[in-house]
């Protein structure tokens, strides 16, 4: 079968989906037109139709429901992995602030409206954010992905920690991407794409060289500690198995969306039925018996 993947070039990505891209595993069966794009634009995709299997942002996920299923593989969530506000002035105040945001449809931006409606935002790549609040253009970023280990660099200081508003406010994971497959695919399809995910991440947490040189060639001038660095902090147990503790995250983020009438409720379940795996202890991720080759 033949599908097409987008997903982002953030090392968290990259590294997870790196043994798939390049024929370290087995497919199962399947062929991939594969696609590396910014999270919104991503976003954009799923919300056009236009890719098979795509990363999303879960605050997206509400707009497409109806066509897409998430996965429960593959996905970023976890504690102190939230976006940052970030500014020049280390004593903004925020009130009317003119802020930068990654993207409407992101998580980022749903936190950041969940918590306040006071000001006047502005959408960027997120690449360029920080250049924007550097120079003045906006008084403040929403800042996402590897941003949070660089922002020091452009002479920006942390004005709010929006995960961290969400840990202590809701007391849950905080959720910020999936990946979603088309609903007419099928549940077969769907558990065979997620076990597919899985053995593809057990492959670079177990051999993480060998993703190196395509995490690297996709992270653009990324320096190699923040590579790792973002790796760390984005790819972890709930990567490899959303589990019971990031569904209820999810359910309560778009519970949320849902009563500020962001998007309708959802009218189908929205995760995917799979396995779960077998975890143990580990560094990053726990152990699963991948049920796909490692090739």
């Amino acid at each position: 079968m033949r599908l097409n993947l987008a997903y982002s070039p953030c090392p968290n990505d990259t590294f997870i989906f790196h043994a798939i891209a390049e024929g370290k595993v087995a497919s199962g069966g399947f062929e991939f037109d594969i696609r590396l794009a910014d999270i919104e634009a991503l976003n954009e995709l799923a919300a056009t139709g236009a890719a098979d299997v795509v990363k999303v942002s879960y605050a997206a996920y509400g707009h497409i429901a109806n066509d897409y299923v998430l996965l429960r593989s593959g996905g970023a969530l976890g504690r102190g992995v939230g976006p940052l506000i970030v500014a020049r002035d280390p004593h903004l105040d925020l009130a009317g602030t003119r802020v930068a945001i990654p993207g409407g449809r992101t998580t980022a931006n749903l936190l950041l409206r969940l918590l306040r409606t006071d000001l006047e935002l502005v959408e960027m790549r997120y690449d360029q954010i920080m250049p924007a609040v550097a120079d003045g253009r906006v008084a403040a970023g929403l800042i996402i992905h590897e941003s949070r280990f660089t922002y020091m660099d452009h002479g920006l200081h942390s004005l709010l920690d929006l995960g961290a508003w969400w840990e202590d406010e809701v007391g849950h994971l905080v959720p910020l991407g999936a990946i979603v497959a088309k609903r007419s695919l099928g549940p077969e399809v769907h558990a065979a794409l997620t076990e597919l995910i899985r053995t593809s991440l057990l492959h670079a947490t177990a051999d993480p060289a060998s993703a190196g040189d395509y995490v690297a060639r996709h992270a653009q001038e990324m320096s190699p500690d923040v590579r790792q660095r973002h790796i760390d902090l984005y790819v972890n147990e709930y990567s490899l198995d959303v589990g019971s503790e990031g569904e209820a995250a999810v359910r309560e983020l778009l519970a949320r969306a849902v009563a500020r009438g962001l998007f309708a409720p959802l009218e189908c379940a929205p995760f995917a039925q799979a396995p779960e795996p077998v975890r143990r202890a580990g560094p990053n991720v726990p152990d699963h018996a991948p049920s796909a080759e490692v090739v």
